[in-house]
């Protein structure tokens, strides 16, 4: 029962603060509406035309891809720091997580996600 309760205060004391940053923050902050910050603006340079283009889906393999081993790498660090304590299981349970990331490499690989058309 004390952790139904303590979830319920954690919840609503989130809530509490998201809602009263957003309030500070509305009746404190700078109020400056015009057409120009309404347009879409991108590096410096006014947009022609529409801003909803349609992007390249290599974008998005190239993001999740980076994604992939950007979390190999988070989980890598751990495992080598404490490898010699856990021994050979330890071992063997990172070669499968490599292992899969390999084959997903792969995959990737060979379907030409990595390959800028």
């Amino acid at each position: 029962m004390s952790f139904s309760i303590l979830l319920i205060t954690v919840l609503i004391t989130a809530i509490v603060l998201v809602a009263a940053a957003y309030l500070i923050a509305k009746l404190i902050g700078p109020r400056s509406y015009n057409k120009v910050k309404g347009e879409p603006f991108e590096c410096g340079v006014p947009t022609r035309g529409s801003s909803w283009i349609p992007m390249s889906m290599g974008y998005y393999l190239f993001a999740i891809l980076f994604l992939m081993f950007d979390v190999e790498t988070l989980f890598l660090y751990p495992w080598a720091v404490v490898v010699k304590e856990f021994g050979v299981a330890a071992m063997f349970s990172i070669g499968f997580f490599l292992l899969v990331l390999v084959f997903g490499l792969a995959y990737a690989w060979r379907k030409g996600a990595l390959e800028w058309k």
